[in-house]
């Protein structure tokens, strides 16, 4: 039993049975195993930003140092299906970060059945943030990613973002071009809007490989942002993959009611070989 007086230990108390009652609910897909995975350490870390405390998940192979990967969740944020894809992607070579965005409102889990929960409750969560502090929440966590005897500074660092995390994501690669490699969206929310600062405005100024996997419902109600974001990664001559999946928004995280276990595979496996490629 933990010490109620110990608000580290109560915050892990409280992890643990979220998991266990998400795994009991059924909420939660099991992701195939990875081939030849490595063996790898997991910790709940706490980060010190600009804003306050964020806490994360860290998990990285225990072979020796391997390139950084920082994951942005979407909209229902840090919960047990990230830390499940972000073990997965430790078991295939890389020292991953998976952060709560929503750090500055509250900790970890802020969705009450992860994928499964009303979007009507986390929405204000996500309205809450701002590009400003995607781009300081980007430069501090990759300076964190650095900073562990677990990352390889000799080679790039890679970044993912689902559905909000998408934008988030591009940001992170634009405020650390020397260090970000890859970027990886996955039914990327406002990839291609009028602001100035829209995300396929800024890919120009990063220097990384793009994976853009589209879900089809976005496609159907924007089916021209695909084509926007092909001329950007095209005039910034930056190697990119850009495609519609044949699959709903949110497909890709095991905890969703849109799970699509045939596409998030596809995407997954595209994702290590854009890693692959990216990350030397």
């Amino acid at each position: 039993m933990c010490d109620l007086n110990d608000q580290e230990e109560l915050n892990k108390y409280t992890r643990r049975d979220f998991a266990a009652w998400v795994a009991s609910a059924g909420l939660l897909t099991a992701l195939p195993g990875v081939a030849n995975a490595a063996s790898v350490t997991e910790r709940e870390v706490s980060i010190t930003t600009p804003d306050g405390m964020c806490d994360a998940y860290f998990a990285a192979p225990t072979s020796g140092p391997a390139p950084g990967v920082l994951v942005w969740p979407d909209v229902f944020g840090l919960r047990p299906a990230f830390r499940q894809m972000g073990k997965r992607l430790a078991e295939s070579g890389y020292s991953v970060l998976v952060v709560n965005p929503f750090y500055r409102q509250k900790k970890a889990p802020t969705a009450a059945q992860g994928g499964q929960t009303a979007i009507a409750e986390v929405m204000p969560l996500m309205q809450a943030l701002t590009p400003a502090m995607h781009l300081s929440d980007g430069k501090t966590f990759v300076t964190w990613l650095d900073a562990q005897a677990e990352v390889d500074k000799g080679r790039k660092l890679g970044t993912t973002g689902y559905c909000m995390g998408g934008p988030i994501a591009v940001r992170t690669a634009l405020v650390a071009p020397g260090r970000v490699g890859a970027v990886g969206t996955f039914h990327g929310a406002a990839m291609v809007t009028a602001a100035p600062d829209s995300p396929h405005r800024l890919v120009a100024q990063t220097q990384a490989r793009y994976l853009i996997a589209i879900a089809e419902n976005d496609d159907t109600k924007d089916p021209e942002a695909k084509a926007t974001l092909r001329a950007a990664f095209d005039s910034a001559k930056l190697p990119a993959e850009v495609e519609v999946y044949p699959a709903a928004h949110g497909w890709c995280p095991p905890d969703t009611r849109v799970f699509d276990a045939t596409q998030s595979e596809r995407a997954w496996t595209r994702l290590l070989a854009t890693f692959s490629t990216a990350l030397v």
